[in-house]
């Protein structure tokens, strides 16, 4: 039955939806085909992550992807919806691959989709990724936000990865809380230590620096995160965490940052945490319980 519906032609198939938050790696080999057998779709949505290959693809995919690829092959297409996020890995030399302009021009011709990109190269990690989206974004999630992300208005997003070389300052996550009003899932992957940290730190007039509200968050992984990030969500005069969170952390960094569960600056947010993860393999000093008086019984 399964076998029969990928080799079968989907003529009488007038509306289809595709999503992952995996990656993969057969775009060209599986995606394209199966959706070229739905000659008379008349709405299509699609968000997918791409592993490409820079041996055989030299670009991301982009909009001469999307028309030559799926827009040509279905006439009576009048809704589309896109959200592609294509990475390059083991890239030695970026100056050969787009930028971001050369992207936008390949758009011509589907203005009526309003579709967005930004692209990003992280030399350390010898990555290239690209982002394709139509505006408004319908869809529930975005990963690998870097700093080059635009902004924006995403109500329908509930969980968001950040990932970059570049360090996150106070601005950028100012910037995330706004675009991303509902937000309840937050992920972030950056080892680089905050440049503006010592002038936050010196500045006379803290009231300047607004605080960052996150009335949604549930969960905040900050496990691959440097420990700048956990006092920037965990100190209240720079977030504000309202809802009882589950939080990824290494042990010993939040021990380190909340002054072995005696800090004050910590204590605030710190009470709004419910859950951490791995935290029950640790001796936690009796105190601890005091500190996070909401956390599940170890």
């Amino acid at each position: 039955m399964i076998v029969d519906f990928f080799q079968k032609e989907l003529i009488h198939l007038k509306c289809f939806s595709l999503g992952s938050d995996l990656e993969t790696r057969f775009y060209e080999e599986l995606i394209v085909p199966f959706l070229r057998r739905m000659s008379n779709l008349e709405e299509l949505f699609l968000n997918l992550f791409l592993n490409r290959n820079i041996r055989l693809y030299k670009s991301f995919i982009d909009g001469n992807s999307l028309k030559n690829d799926i827009i040509n092959h279905m006439p009576k297409l009048n809704k589309f919806a896109v959200s592609i996020h294509s990475n390059f890995r083991y890239i030695n030399d970026s100056s050969h691959l787009p930028s971001n302009d050369d992207i936008q021009h390949t758009f011509k011709g589907l203005e009526d989709y309003q579709i967005i990109s930004h692209i990003d190269y992280l030399p350390n990690r010898k990555i290239g990724q690209c982002h394709i989206y139509s505006n408004p974004y319908t869809m529930n999630y975005l990963y690998r936000l870097t700093n080059s992300f635009p902004g924006g208005l995403f109500r329908f997003v509930r969980k968001v990865s950040l990932v970059d070389e570049r360090p996150f300052e106070h601005e950028f996550f100012i910037r995330i809380a706004q675009a991303f009003p509902f937000l309840k899932i937050l992920i972030i992957n950056n080892q680089s230590a905050q440049n503006q940290k010592q002038w936050q730190q010196s500045n006379e007039n803290r009231s300047s620096l607004p605080v960052v509200g996150y009335p949604h968050l549930t969960i905040l992984n900050l496990y691959v995160a440097h420990d700048d990030y956990i006092e920037q969500f965990l100190v209240h005069t720079k977030a504000c965490l309202s809802n009882y969170i589950r939080l990824y952390i290494k042990y010993y960094l939040l021990q380190s940052l909340t002054n072995n569960f005696t800090r004050d600056a910590t204590r605030i947010d710190c009470a709004n945490v419910q859950y951490i993860y791995n935290i029950a393999q640790f001796d936690v000093p009796r105190h601890f319980h005091t500190y996070f008086p909401h956390i599940e019984k170890l």
